[in-house]
This record gives structure tokens, C-alpha cells and sequence, in this order.
């Protein structure tokens, strides 16, 4: 009997020896398992395809924008205004009538003036004929003479007076604002209107001097306002000052801009880039497939489903895209966005963010 059981609890003690045995192995089987399932893992990347186009650098600013005439206009003689001929925001053409003064005492002084000029005249038409028979002295010739230029002399500036009643443009323009009402007595250098010419508009400049050998007079440049969301105005560098400013290192360059639409107005506050340079049929890859360290600029080349870091030489840059001198080739497919993920022969999965 104590046989029996001495076998009984041996037999037992082995079988529970080969399970265990055998889960341990199966676990270690799985974990194995898993971690080279892990390893070998496709990391999800995007990306883009190097691609041939032309690419362009710019100088860059920022200028408040101005109008290439603007005029104060002010009454050049003293009188209630009468009539207003124009409004803010009409077009105008130098020497339109915009207002009318009341000018009936201007039109009685010319009239008295021109009755005393006439008589002057008779009086000496007379004394020539006395003058040519010796009848006269020369000097009472002379001095008849005289006093019949200086009155119509008087009698002109009696006319002019009539004709600065009426207030004119100095400019073609754009009333831009008006300062007086019908009824409004007005006094000589009075400003009473303000004429602004849209056309073009300017953007001014003041760029460092060590910028000055890239900007030539005529080159394009690109403008957007904050005013005017989402729209670039084109324009070109108009003038280019020949000297620099000792005392902030710069010069001035004015950019003309041309706006048929008329939505840009001065005061508003601009963004302008010149372009001074233009590499046709060049390589290009999004700026953000391009990785710098240690002041080195690599990508992540794809290729078999596998991604190689390849070292790069870069070019301009403009707007999305950035110049490739070296390390890539036309159609070469290269990592956008995942790259942090990588390293060097990374198993990649591409995927559409």
C-alpha cells in the first residue's frame, strides 16, 4: 500500500513538472514573438515628389502706403461759399470747378476797375495825338502813359480775384476730403479741400544697404495689405535712391504699384517682396521634407518602402518650396511629414495625413 502511493505522488509531480515546463516555453515563444513583430513595424510617413519649376528670391519689407500726389487746396481770396460743385470720393481733373464763392463784390471792384482803365485810355490816346504835335510835353506824355499801365494793371488783378471765386483743382485726383459747407466764410490760405492721386500708389522703403547690389529699378514686386485679405498687388521697384543714410544704414527704394481695381488706399499698411532673382527649370521639395542639424541639411529619401537619410544642399527658398542644388533627382520621393519617427533604413508605410 505504501507503494502504491509512493508511485501515485511521483507520477503526479512529473506531469505538473512537463505543464509547466511547457507554458514557460510557450510564453517565452510569444514574447519573442512580439518583440520582432514590433521591430520590423512600418512607420506611417507622407510624402512628396521632387519636382522641376522655376523658384525666385525676394527682399522682403514692410511699408505704409502713400499716393504719388496728394494737394491741400486752399482759397486764394476771402468769401461765403455758394456752391459746392464736388463731394468726398469724386474724381476730379486739375481745374475742375469744386466750389464757387459769392463773388458779386469781386465782379463790382473789376467793373469800376475796367471804367477807370477806359478813361485812362481815351485820356491817353488824346495826349499822344498833343504829344505828336508838340503840343505836350514828353513827360506829361510819359507820365499819362504810366498811370494807364498801372491801372490796368489793377483792372487784371480785379479779374483774377473774379476767377479765384472759383475754387479749382490743382491735380487730377480723388477728393479725399472736404473741409468746408455752403454758407462757411472762408479766409485767403484757407485749406478747403484735399485731392489724393490713386495713381499708382507707393510703397516706400528703407532697405540695408548691403541689399543695395541686389535692387534694380524695374524688377517685380509682389504686395499684400492686411486690409484686403487673401489678394497680392503687383507693382515694380519705381525709383531707387542713389545715396544711404549715414545715420540708419539704408536707402530708400519707392515701389509704384498699379491698382485698377482701386481698392488700395495710402495709409494702408503693406507687405512687400521684390523679386530680385529667378532660377528657371530648378528642383524643388516642400520646405517641410527638409530637416537642418549642426547647420547640415539632410531629407529622408523613400525607396523599396524603406527610408534613407540623404544629405542635401539647398537653394532659394519661396513661399511652399524649397531649391535642391544637390543630393536629389528629378522624381526622387522624399518624407514630408513623419520624419522625427525615422531613422537611417527605417521600414516606412505611406499614408495620407
Amino acid at each position: 500500500m505504501k507503494i502504491l502511493t509512493y508511485w501515485t505522488v511521483l507520477g503526479t509531480i512529473c506531469c505538473l513538472s512537463v505543464f509547466t515546463s511547457s507554458c514557460s516555453s510557450e510564453t517565452q515563444s510569444k514574447n519573442v514573438s512580439d518583440t520582432d513583430k514590433d521591430s520590423t513595424a512600418a512607420i506611417p510617413v507622407e510624402i512628396s515628389e521632387a519636382k522641376v519649376g522655376d523658384i525666385s528670391a525676394y527682399y522682403s519689407s514692410t511699408a505704409t502706403l502713400e499716393a504719388e500726389e496728394e494737394a491741400k487746396v486752399v482759397s486764394k481770396v476771402r468769401g461765403i461759399v455758394e456752391k459746392l460743385h464736388v463731394e468726398e470720393g469724386d474724381y476730379v481733373e486739375a481745374g475742375d470747378v469744386l466750389a464757387q464763392l459769392d463773388d458779386e463784390q469781386l465782379q463790382l471792384e473789376a467793373q469800376r476797375s475796367k471804367a477807370t482803365m477806359d478813361r485812362l485810355q481815351n485820356e491817353l490816346n488824346r495826349k499822344e495825338e498833343l504829344f505828336n504835335k508838340n503840343l505836350i510835353s514828353a513827360q506829361e506824355f510819359e507820365n499819362a502813359k504810366y498811370e494807364f499801365q498801372a491801372q490796368k494793371s489793377d483792372y487784371e488783378l480785379a479779374n483774377l480775384q473774379v476767377k479765384y471765386s472759383r475754387i479749382q483743382a490743382p491735380i487730377n485726383g480723388v477728393i479725399s476730403d472736404r473741409m468746408i459747407k455752403v454758407g462757411n466764410m472762408i479766409g485767403t490760405d484757407q485749406d478747403v479741400f484735399q485731392i489724393t492721386d490713386f495713381d499708382p500708389i507707393l510703397a516706400v522703403l528703407n532697405v540695408p544697404e548691403h541689399e543695395m547690389n541686389k535692387l534694380k529699378k524695374g524688377q517685380q514686386a509682389l504686395i499684400q495689405v492686411d486690409a484686403i485679405d487673401g489678394e497680392t498687388f503687383e507693382g515694380e521697384v519705381l525709383r531707387i535712391s542713389p545715396t544711404v543714410n549715414p545715420e540708419t544704414g539704408t536707402f530708400e527704394v519707392t515701389i509704384s504699384i498699379k491698382d485698377d481695381s482701386q481698392q488700395l488706399k495710402p495709409g494702408m499698411f503693406g507687405r512687400v517682396r521684390i523679386v530680385y532673382d529667378t532660377h528657371q527649370n530648378t528642383l524643388m521639395v516642400p520646405k517641410n521634407a527638409v530637416m537642418t542639424e549642426d547647420g547640415m541639411n539632410s531629407v529622408y529619401l523613400i525607396s523599396n518602402k524603406m527610408a534613407y537619410r540623404r544629405p542635401i544642399s539647398t537653394g532659394y527658398v519661396n513661399g511652399d518650396n524649397i531649391e535642391i542644388l544637390e543630393g536629389l533627382s528629378p522624381a526622387d520621393t522624399v518624407v514630408t511629414i513623419g520624419q522625427s519617427s525615422l531613422q537611417d533604413s527605417a521600414l516606412v508605410e505611406v499614408v495620407s495625413f
